[in-house]
């Protein structure tokens, strides 16, 4: 069984009226997909719903093989990583930061020290260790949020808009280490952009979404050679 992720006719409400459409979306082991479309097409509702942040009108969730809704919201979400467009990091050192979820779960504290400082070290933030996250650049800050989800070893990491507010320097450096990141531990990751540039680069395949609609998925040689619909070809500039 190599699906990770599985969506079957889901539809999410939000303020009363239908936000999100996905009639089929598979996320395959160890892949990276990135869902790209403008502002308010309905990214961010399908990542918030994939972490069962929002509740679906309609449709399943299948992860792992097995329906999502069978076990409970709190025990799924232990089981992947979320990071959000702004760091959400602790009032403690960088560390800490990481360690916090192990911490937590419970792990003992010989196992945590060497998982932390592989990541700090797969981030390139080793030598911020000891710095409180108050004083960090948002570029660190987010390198500190995805060393924090990723030291869980999720089973699926939801990224949403990761680099958006980071200038562009520091945006391409962090899409080059994750390009590099990714594969290397082969984490299967779901990646909500608006940019069109970004998910070409980090997605192994992406899925298109206007007007809160899941119109076409493919990888970026599929979609430039037979976009379906003439509005994914505008949107991709074809």
């Amino acid at each position: 069984m190599n699906e990770c992720l599985e969506i079957r006719g889901l539809a999410v409400k939000r303020g009363g009226r239908v936000v999100l459409e996905a009639n089929e979306l598979n996320v395959k082991k160890g892949e990276v997909l990135a869902v790209v479309g403008p502002n308010g097409a309905g990214k961010s509702t399908l990542l918030l719903t994939l972490a069962r942040l929002l509740k679906p009108e309609r449709g399943e969730i299948w992860f792992n093989g097995k329906p999502a809704a069978a076990e409970s919201a709190l025990h799924y979400r232990r089981r992947i990583g979320l990071v959000m467009q702004d760091p959400l990091l602790f009032d403690m050192s960088v560390r800490e930061n990481v360690a916090c979820g192990l911490k937590f779960r419970g792990v003992a504290k010989k196992e945590i020290e060497p998982r932390v400082e592989t990541w700090l070290g797969q981030l390139g933030i080793s030598h911020l260790a000891g710095r409180r996250a108050s004083e960090l650049s948002g570029g660190e800050g987010q390198r500190v949020s995805l060393a924090r989800a990723l030291v869980l070893d999720p089973e699926l990491l939801l990224l949403d808009e990761p680099f958006s507010a980071l200038d562009s320097p520091t945006r391409a450096r962090l899409i080059d280490d994750l390009g590099r990141i990714l594969p290397e531990n082969g984490v299967t990751t779901i990646f909500i952009t608006h940019d069109l540039n970004e998910a070409r680069k980090l997605g192994n395949r992406l899925a298109i979404l206007l007007d809160g609609k899941l119109m076409q998925t493919g990888t970026p040689q599929e979609l430039d050679s037979q976009p379906l619909d003439p509005n994914v070809a505008a949107f991709l500039g074809i």
